[in-house]
């Protein structure tokens, strides 16, 4: 390998560790939910159908994230992997779905009308979820 290809790797690996965990003031995240068994399926699908998968769906995946799905929401985007299991707070998902951290990665868009931004319970239902082992 030679020392192109070599810091390429390490660029392309930083980026993707880098993209997965945020740097957010976690005590304005709105705390987990007290809810038991949380799933993808029954709780948070229908939580991202509303907000999420209108451009992070089948028919459109910005920047490659599907919500539509489990898997697709395990596997993350093209920056790297947006929630890592059993820690919500450290969660790139949750910062921008809380509209915290960077302004432009808020979702939905604050200026799109057309999604509505999640409230402090949904937040707060993603977080268990994740903190569950987002199953």
């Amino acid at each position: 390998m030679n020392a192109r290809t070599a810091l390429a790797l390490t660029v392309a690996l930083a980026i993707s560790f880098f993209a997965g965990a945020v740097d957010v003031d976690t005590s304005k995240l709105p705390p987990p939910s007290d809810k038991k068994d949380v799933t993808f399926e029954k709780d948070i699908k229908p939580v991202f159908e509303q907000s999420c998968v209108g451009c992070h769906g089948p028919k459109e995946a910005k920047g490659k994230l599907r919500l539509d799905t489990l898997a697709g929401t395990l596997k993350g985007s093209v920056d790297g992997k947006v929630l890592e299991p059993g820690k919500s707070a450290k969660s790139f998902l949750v910062a921008n779905i809380a509209f915290l951290g960077n302004e432009d990665d808020f979702m939905p868009p604050p200026k799109d009308t057309k999604y509505p931004k999640l409230t402090d319970e949904q937040v707060g239902l993603v977080r268990a979820w994740i903190d569950q082992g987002a199953k």
